[in-house]
């Protein structure tokens, strides 16, 4: 096989594009299940907000955050503060129609320069705050921290901050255990009697949730507090989703337009490969004496020019794709989902690659010898046709039709018998891996299933898994199929490669004597024996003779 790929020297520049096209699609294809997890988690779920670290904070709600870290000055030199008083009047109109809560109140921006990694640590020091802002803003656990430590309040006391939300009774405590006075306010009692229980409580239940929760929550806080601001959060949903939406757009477009591309230009190298492949063969086959005509015969060069070559071709127009692209496709997805999923599923690849090859390797075992003496039945039903029809006049001569006819049939029927029990392996083939892909499908959503209910996933999270998982298991399935057009291509190869190794009998000599010119047709044999391949003895022996060109119609002879 290795000696008829050496023929694509000709297209090289066209076998490096189609290389180079490749990865590019392959690149492409792997980022695409990405862009589908964005959408899901941050379009749909998050609201177009990407972390837990908001873009713009009022005064109010910085202070209330800062309460509860203790890592204040890292939160506070990643946000600049702007208020009415200190913009410019074109800056505070562009502000103001964006944030309209700034027109009477001061907001915290955050900075633009922050690289990703400092927007992620950012995210991290903010989660947890703003999921106690959330916890005492709304929900079961407000209302219970309420009604504890209203319960501990004098009776006189009660109804003054029975209207009061949890979160400004909370922060009122904090604030007044912070104070430096002798004289303790009826809020430092009540902290001074609860011991903060509930707080060290709340902190602990945070410190054991998953950090997907923890974000999901701090991205409720942030939806709240966007909302106050006077953000349309649905407009902020709908364009991050448009955003996203067209730049998946975009790259499926160039993921499309490549494999167009990339199959234009195999269709035409391998077209290329199967003409250089034809005129070798005939311009050898003219070569050849009766003892090459006798060991391949007509009927099998025949063969070997036109299907043996088929199938060389059909095999250029998916080698690439499988030699380049599944290897790059199922490496990479690999690779993708242990960096971008859980790895808790990465079995679940396992098992699907395990049940693949072991149902291929089987459906090969099988189907391999069928494969082998497919081109040998097609070289005997060839051989058959064609003594048919040059022998017709000979054959009702003698009245041999239907012996001739049994002939014919028996050699169609066994191509048959070949053809039919080689297309019921591959046609069984593809509905058992179909069944392979659907069950992995029906396995990864009830494993994501249940790493989405304990908190260690997302929707968007189970869709990519997904959609790398398929994208692995499709390129196995591409170097199955390959692995199956292999074997026949391989026979089809070896059958050319015979026929264009063959040394001829009849050669020209390296330095052919040079002739007088001036006696044109003048032939001449000295000493000449001849013998055909298959004879006992010589035909001729020791012939010599010379036959000049004609001279005034009258031949002349000259034998010794």
């Amino acid at each position: 096989m290795l000696k008829i790929l050496k023929n694509l020297k000709a297209s090289w520049i066209s076998v490096i594009i189609i290389i180079l096209l490749l990865v590019l699609q392959a690149t492409i294809d792997l980022a695409l299940p990405d862009y589908t997890s964005k959408i899901v988690n941050i379009g749909i779920q998050q609201g177009g907000i990407e972390n837990s670290s908001p873009e713009v904070l009022s005064k109010s709600t910085m202070e209330n955050l800062l309460l509860f870290t203790e890592e204040k000055n890292e939160i506070l030199e990643n946000y600049t503060i702007i208020s009415k008083n200190t913009l410019e009047n074109k800056e505070y109109t562009k502000y103001v129609k964006k944030y309209p809560l700034l027109e009477t109140e001061e907001l915290y921006i955050r900075k633009s320069s922050l690289t990703e990694e400092q927007l992620q640590n950012l995210s991290t020091k903010m989660a947890k705050p703003l999921m106690i802002i959330q916890n005492l803003t709304e929900g079961e656990t407000a209302k219970q921290i309420k009604q504890q430590i209203i319960s501990k309040m004098p009776e006189q006391m009660k109804p003054a901050y029975e209207e009061v939300n949890t979160l400004e009774i909370i922060r009122q405590m904090l604030i007044s255990s912070e104070n430096q006075n002798t004289d303790k306010s009826p809020l430092q009692e009540i902290n001074t009697q609860t011991d903060k229980t509930f707080l060290q409580e709340m902190n602990k239940q945070i410190e054991q949730m998953p950090q997907s929760i923890l974000e999901q929550a701090a991205i409720n806080a942030i939806k709240t507090e966007y909302q106050k601001i006077g953000i349309n959060t649905e407009n902020y949903q709908t364009n991050y989703i448009l955003w996203a939406g067209l730049q998946m757009l975009v790259v499926s477009l160039a993921s499309i337009a490549s494999g167009i591309t990339i199959m234009l230009l195999s269709s035409r190298v391998a077209a290329r490969l199967g003409r250089n492949l034809r005129e070798k063969i005939f311009k050898k086959v003219l070569g050849f004496s009766t003892s090459e005509f006798k060991e391949f015969s007509t009927a099998s060069l025949i063969t070997r020019s036109t299907n043996d070559i088929q199938q060389i071709q059909s095999l250029i127009n998916m080698l690439f794709r499988v030699v380049v692209y599944a290897p790059i496709i199922g490496i990479g997805g690999f690779f993708k989902v242990l960096a971008t999923s859980n790895n808790s599923m990465a079995w679940i690849i396992g098992v699907a690659i395990g049940s693949i090859l072991f149902i291929v390797l089987i459906l090969f075992a099988i189907a391999m010898p069928k494969f082998k003496k497919l081109q040998e039945l097609i070289d005997k039903l060839n051989l058959v046709s064609r003594e048919m029809l040059t022998g017709i006049p000979v054959i009702r001569a003698f009245h041999t039709e239907q012996r001739e006819e049994a002939r014919f049939e028996m050699a169609n029927k066994n191509l048959m018998k070949n053809y039919m029990f080689v297309n019921n392996s591959m046609n069984l083939m593809m509905p058992i891996l179909m069944l392979i892909m659907n069950c992995i499908s029906l396995l990864t959503i009830w494993a994501g299933g249940k790493s989405v209910d304990a908190g260690n996933m997302q929707v968007g999270d189970i869709m990519a898994f997904l959609q790398y998982t398929m994208q692995i298991v499709m390129a196995f399935l591409m170097i199955s199929m390959i692995s199956i057009m292999l074997p026949r291509a391989g026979v089809s190869a070896k059958r050319i490669n015979e026929v264009l190794e063959k040394e001829n009998t009849i050669k020209d000599p390296k330095n052919p004597k040079q002739l007088d010119t001036n006696q044109k047709g003048l032939v001449e044999f000295n000493n000449v024996t001849f013998r055909y391949p298959d004879a006992d003895e010589d035909l001729l022996t020791n012939i010599t003779f010379t036959a000049k060109p004609r001279r005034n119609n009258c031949n002349y002879w000259k034998y010794r």
